[in-house]
């Protein structure tokens, strides 16, 4: 198999730290970045315009770089996808079979992100098994339904080892938040330290499953790392590092920021986040291939605010 790395919607959240992972492993011309977006000025890094509706283009890129591994990260998240569900189809299902169709023909390996928001009203909210009822509520959880079901059948019907993570919300520092339900636990890091203050889109009791950046990316790159004949489940593995609520969150940054103010404004977010998992059984993945997680949320805070700090101290010596 080629060694070739393709990352779409490197841009992204993931994205932009996963490829920075990626390369320091393999090396920069074993990555090859690709998003909707002009290319950035950076003429030793390899970055290619791709929209992932387009399948053609897909298969340009995959035979020019013989590309042999794609981490599919190109979506429309939850939030823009309910201000667009056509749209958020098109990207998140129509580039999802794309990309398959695609790894069939050329033996590819392909990573792609599921999501808790395949879970529902009617979905257990406490230990959510790794096999429960999948009613989203949401455009944005319907289409990931229905990739994670079309990742199982290219597996189970052509072969394509594809393997896929529900990743539970994202916390980072290094990208903004992209329209996401669990975006209020990335925004109050950085309101926290340039106002003192946030407006909390979710009910301070509102608890949802997260994971800090850098254990996101170790279980993306271990699941892909892990032998072929211990990864079982081929829909996508339940995936979590802690639980918390927003008001446990404000409390903890006020360990580190006694002055820091937290309002509540629930907005048409707060019935998204209502339809989601409070807490998820990710044993599949812990017995399967291992996974660990290495940050609790007294880390994740104290991070947080320590590396938001060092950019801002940056930015103002330049």
């Amino acid at each position: 198999m080629n060694n070739t790395i393709l990352v779409t919607g490197s841009r992204g959240q993931i994205g932009s730290d996963l490829v920075v992972e990626l390369r320091r492993r393999y090396g920069n011309k074993q990555v090859i970045e690709s998003s909707r977006s002009a290319a950035p000025n950076i003429e030793s890094l390899s970055y290619e315009v791709l929209d992932v509706s387009d399948r053609q283009r897909l298969e340009e890129i995959v035979k020019q770089y013989q590309v042999g591994t794609i981490y599919h990260l190109a979506s429309l998240l939850s939030a823009k996808g309910e201000q667009n569900p056509d749209l958020c189809w098109d990207v998140n299902v129509n580039g999802l079979k794309n990309v398959l169709e695609v790894a069939k023909s050329h033996q590819l390996k392909v990573f792609w992100p599921s999501s808790i928001a395949v879970f529902g009203p009617h979905t257990p909210k406490l230990d959510t098994p790794q096999i429960a009822v999948e009613d989203p509520s949401t455009m944005y959880g319907i289409t990931k339904v229905t990739g994670e079901l079309l990742c199982n059948y290219y597996a189970q019907r052509f072969g394509v080892d594809v393997r896929s993570l529900r990743l539970p919300g994202i916390i980072s520092y290094n990208t903004l938040p992209g329209g996401g339900t669990t975006d209020f636990a990335v925004e109050i890091f950085y309101e926290a330290i340039k106002h003192g203050s946030y407006t909390c889109f979710v009910r301070p009791d509102t608890r949802l499953p997260m994971m800090y950046m850098p254990d996101a990316i170790a279980a993306i790159l271990q699941l892909m790392a892990a032998d072929e004949a211990g990864i079982k489940i081929r829909t996508s593995y339940n995936l979590t590092a802690v639980s918390f609520s927003a008001a446990e969150l404000v409390a903890e940054i006020q360990q580190h920021l006694p002055d820091f103010t937290c309002e509540y404004a629930p907005d048409f977010r707060q019935a998204i986040a209502d339809s989601w998992p409070s807490t998820i059984d990710d044993s599949s993945a812990r017995n399967d291939w291992g996974w660990q997680h290495k940050y609790d949320l007294q880390a994740i805070v104290r991070d947080m605010l320590s590396q938001i700090k060092s950019q801002k101290s940056k930015v103002k010596k330049i």
